[in-house]
This record gives structure tokens, C-alpha cells and sequence, in this order.
């Protein structure tokens, strides 16, 4: 067998049947070094069946959210990995390889652009006219960026952001006792029941798809489910009666149920929603079709699903209007809800805030966000012995201890092994050498990739999610995930990316990613070191440029160099 035959029979092993796709496992190299490696085994571990919602059609998650643009992308990107060289960087435009060129071994082997569209052209119509041509796709944030590690991913997010509400709401992390309503149980959404039980609350989750109410119960995200309105309130309200957390999975649509349990004054703590609303012609499904009609009615006429999708949505904003009317603490979760509802007529969508601007904000300006790692070994000790390390790390953090305390034994992984936490300038720094070191030492099997969501302190600019209300108003300059992507390649990141329109879709965000690999060298100790204070560094100076006081203070403890502060 020649050397082309026998590439060309590890792609089709490797990725020939998108109904089977997994991640190789073990220190056996397939590519020509871990620095190729890496994005490999990330690549397709994204579509694994166990993390991607539907591989054959390449989605992983939100609505349309890609790895790769058509099955012959993917083989010809897993074939370029497989033979790129540790001096040579692959260009990948919007799920295609298109170019390798050679460059040197501290560049980052693979850089990467999805769904990017020149402004005046950045709409829904004209990106679906051009994914129809084949020449783009929808990479979302993490789908094309080869970082997704499951529902994992968002789940400590979620879970930050329900102990912030809390704080800032009832005095306290702990929401046992509170009731939480929320809907959406997809890649995104489904992180929500199991972030609210480990907060101590009772939640209630309504979804309109009997499958993905399936997987959650399945991997345990989920406890309990029914198909009775009455049945989940009973359930939800006697666990908070008892201070005991529960969550419980209606089918329903959203759209419905929110403004029943409005009609009937029903009274919940906090109230959400993560349908894949961003999207509404693949991600939200309108009132009276099942998912099964609402796909047949997609494929027959886009033209009217999306206008019964807006119809419903607004229905749906206006229902969670009742809800901040009656006093319930309403945010919306950055699926850009409340701006599909105002372009539907709903003229108060936005009298209720974002989660960013309403909790998290005072943590982005300390360069904190979701700093997540995967084990390429496959092996789940890897990642026990990483969260052993982090907690004699960062005995202080308070919440940080009860994740890890918690997360070994509440979640489920999903491919590759993977944790997440949230981690700020200066730690993220700390935890990236102290993985190196485990590799270095051989307490881990394999090298780790780490990584971190696009949903970061200094990646992303989007208006309706984590640029919303920017102190000095600067919520729709996108200089700045440009300026963290450039520099994460100065700094010497595996792979980086600049994505468009993910969590809130297309026109309405520019978002950057990076993954760096510890492999236990000296050579990745220095990158590690560069790229994880970059990185959060740059979020930092972004608010600081913004006046804000904590990313001031910050800028000044970490001795960042910021000259116009």
C-alpha cells in the first residue's frame, strides 16, 4: 500500500462515518507531533455522538453550530492534520482548510475564521444564501473553534451566574429554598438544571424536544421529567418547600407554558430562558408544531417557520414581562431572546437586563471566565489528579472549592475527559503551568489542551450579551476580540480562531478563541505562561479602557502596562 493509500485509509477510519466518530485515545500519536495532535483529537471530539447534538449533520451545538462545513471539509481537515509540520500553520475559512503555509514552531499550527461577513452584508438571509453556495458555515463559538467539551462547558457559567444572582438578590450563593424557571434543554441550555441543584435550588425546565429531555435524565444533568404542567409545579414547589434541590424537565413549548404560569400568578425567584432563540429558523420551535412538524414546516417554507417562530418568541418575551412584573428578578441569558422579541413588535423587550451587565460583569473586569481543559489521554484520572492540584491551588476560593468538590461526582463527561472552572489573570497563569507540570512529571498520562469558551472577559463583543451596557458605551466596538486574537497568536496559542455571530447570531457579535497545549516541556511552560496572562489580560484591559473601577484595580495588583489608563 503507498503512503497516499495509507493517509488516506486513517482519514476514513478516523472520520468516515459521522455516526461513529470519536476522539483516539492513549499516547499513541496518529499526527506528527501534540501540537497537531491537539486539534485532532479536539476536531473530532467535538463529534463524538456523545457531545455533538447531531454529527451526521456535523452540528454540535446552537441551533447550526459546526465543526467542520461538509463531511469532505472534515476528511481534508483531518488529513492536513495528520500530516502538518511543526514549522507549518493550516488556514481554515468558515469549516475548510484552504491553505498551509510554513511558518515556524512557536506560531500556532492551525488559525481559524468562521462565519466572518463584511457589516452591511452581516444578516440571517445572507448568510444562509451563501451556507447554501457552501462557501461558509455557521461555526458558533466552541463548535468551530474545536474546543467544546459537552454541556460541561457552560455548566459552571451557569452555575456562577445563578450563585451571583442569588448574592446580589437574597444575600447568599445558596438558593436552597428558591425556585428557579427557565427553558431549553439543548447543548447550552441543558447545563441549567444541574448549575440551579448545585446552587441549592429547585428548577423548573421546560423543553419542547421528549430527546433532549432524554439525554439530560441520561447523563444526569436532569432528575425528574414529566408532561404535566401541574405535576412539575407540584414537584418543584414541595422540594423547595423542603429546602431540597430538584429539577424537573417539562415538555412543553416554552412560549406556552411561560405565559400560563404568568396568567396564574405563579411566583419564581429567578426566571430565564436558553432556547436556542438566536436562531429561530433551526433553534426555536413555534407554538403548536412538534419538533417533528416544526422540522417537516422548516423544510417546506422557511419563510413561514420564521415568521411563527418570531410570533411564538414574542409571546414568550412578553410572558416573562408578566414575570418582571410581578417582581420575579428576570435576565435574559444571552440567546438574544429579547432582541428577536423586539424585532416581533415587542417594544419593552429590553426592560429586563442581560446576565453579563446584571452579575457577571464585575468578574470579567478581574480577567475572570471559563477557563476549561480536556484530557487527550481519554484517561479520567487525568483530570481527577488535575483537580487535585487546583484545589491546593486556590484554597480561598470559596466557590471554585465547592465546583471541584462537586463536579467529580455530579458530572458526567462527555468524550474526551474535561473540566472547567472559572479563573481569572494571574490563576490562569498558575493552573496552566501547574498542568504542564503533572505532563512534565507523568502523574498525567498525555498532554492537556486548555482552552476557554468565547464567552470570555476580553473575546468577544456583543451588544446583547457580554458587551451589553458597557460603562462608556462602547458595547459595539470589536476592536477588541481582534486585538485578543492577535495577540494570543503572538503569544504562541495551538490554535486560534475569530468567529461571528455566536450565542446571539449573525450580525450581532465577533468572538475570538484559543487553545494552548501543556505537553510537559519547558517550550510549553513559556507559551503557557504567555498565553494564559495575554489572554485575561487583554479582558482586563478592555475594561479599564471602559473606566471600570475593579478592572483598574486589577490592572494595577497584576502590573499590567496600559498607557492610556
Amino acid at each position: 500500500m503507498s503512503a497516499t493509500e495509507t493517509l488516506e485509509a486513517r482519514v476514513e477510519a478516523l472520520c468516515g462515518d459521522l455516526s461513529s466518530i470519536r476522539a483516539p485515545r492513549g499516547t499513541e500519536l496518529n499526527a506528527r507531533s501534540w501540537q497537531t495532535e491537539a486539534p485532532l483529537r479536539m476536531l473530532l471530539n467535538n463529534l463524538d455522538p456523545d457531545v455533538a447534538e447531531r454529527p451526521e449533520e456535523l452540528v454540535v451545538y446552537g441551533g447550526s453550530g459546526r465543526a467542520a462545513r461538509s463531511h469532505d471539509a472534515l476528511r481534508a481537515l483531518v488529513r492536513t492534520l495528520l500530516r502538518l509540520g511543526d514549522d507549518e500553520t493550516m488556514l481554515v475559512q468558515s469549516g475548510k482548510p484552504v491553505g498551509v503555509f510554513t511558518t515556524h514552531p512557536g506560531a500556532p499550527r492551525v488559525l481559524i475564521a468562521n462565519s466572518l461577513l463584511v457589516p452591511r452584508w452581516a444578516t440571517w438571509d445572507e448568510f444562509r444564501r451563501l451556507e447554501a453556495l457552501g462557501l461558509t458555515m455557521f461555526g458558533q463559538m466552541t463548535a468551530g473553534s474545536w474546543i467544546y467539551i459537552g454541556t460541561q462547558g457552560i455548566l459552571q457559567g451557569t452555575y456562577q451566574t445563578f450563585a451571583a444572582a442569588g448574592e446580589r438578590h437574597f444575600g447568599s450563593p445558596d438558593l436552597s429554598g428558591r425556585t428557579i424557571l427557565t427553558a431549553g434543554l439543548g447543548g447550552m441550555g441543558g447545563a441549567q438544571p444541574l448549575a440551579a441543584t448545585m446552587t441549592g435550588a429547585a428548577i423548573l425546565c421546560v423543553e419542547v424536544d421528549p430527546a433532549r429531555i432524554e439525554r439530560r435524565l441520561r447523563t444526569r444533568y436532569l432528575d425528574e421529567a414529566t408532561e404535566s404542567l401541574d405535576d412539575a409545579l407540584a414537584r418543584v414547589r414541595a422540594a423547595a418547600r423542603e429546602r431540597r434541590p430538584l429539577s424537573v424537565g417539562l415538555l412543553g413549548n416554552a412560549a406556552e407554558v411561560v405565559p400560563e404560569l404568568a396568567r396564574r400568578g405563579e411566583p419564581f425567584d429567578l426566571v430565564t430562558d436558553q432556547t436556542a432563540a438566536h436562531d429561530p429558523l433551526t433553534g426555536y420551535v413555534p407554538v403548536g408544531l412538534n419538533v417533528h412538524e416544526a422540522a417537516e414546516l422548516r423544510e417546506r417554507d422557511p419563510e413561514a417557520y420564521s415568521s411563527r417562530a418570531s410570533a411564538s418568541i414574542a409571546t414568550h418575551v412578553r410572558g416573562l414581562l408578566e414575570f418582571v412584573r410581578a417582581g420575579a428578578y428576570v435576565f435574559d441569558y444571552g440567546n438574544n431572546l429579547r432582541g428577536e422579541a423586539e424585532g416581533a413588535g415587542v417594544a419593552e423587550a429590553f426592560s429586563y437586563p442581560g446576565f453579563v451587565p446584571a452579575y457577571i460583569r464585575p468578574l470579567f473586569c478581574r480577567g475572570i471566565g471559563p477557563f476549561r481543559w480536556a484530557a487527550l489521554s481519554g484517561d479520567e484520572a487525568d483530570i481527577a489528579a488535575i483537580d487535585a492540584s487546583l484545589r491546593g491551588l486556590f484554597p480561598d476560593d470559596v466557590l471554585l472549592q465547592r465546583w471541584l468538590e462537586l463536579a467529580p461526582e455530579r458530572v458526567e463527561f462527555q468524550g474526551l475527559p474535561a473540566r472547567i472552572c472559572w479563573l481569572g489573570l494571574g490563576d490562569r497563569a498558575r493552573a496552566g503551568l501547574a498542568i504542564n507540570e503533572l505532563v512534565r512529571s507523568g502523574r498525567v498520562r498525555a498532554p492537556v489542551v486548555i482552552g476557554r469558551d468565547h464567552l470570555d472577559s476580553g473575546s468577544v463583543a456583543s451588544p446583547y450579551r457580554e458587551t451589553e451596557a458597557m460603562q462608556d458605551g462602547s458595547d459595539a466596538i470589536a476592536d477588541w476580540p481582534i486585538l485578543n486574537a492577535l495577540l494570543n497568536v503572538a503569544s504562541g496559542a495551538t490554535w486560534v480562531s475569530v468567529h461571528h455571530g455566536g450565542g446571539v447570531g449573525i450580525g450581532n457579535s465577533i468572538h475570538a478563541g484559543m487553545v494552548v497545549v501543556a505537553d510537559g516541556s519547558a517550550d510549553a511552560a513559556e507559551r503557557l505562561e504567555r498565553v494564559l496572562t495575554a489572554d485575561p489580560g487583554t479582558g482586563v484591559m478592555r475594561h479599564a479602557d471602559a473606566g471600570y473601577g475593579d478592572a483598574l484595580s486589577a490592572a494595577a495588583e497584576q502590573g499590567l502596562d496600559l498607557p492610556s489608563t
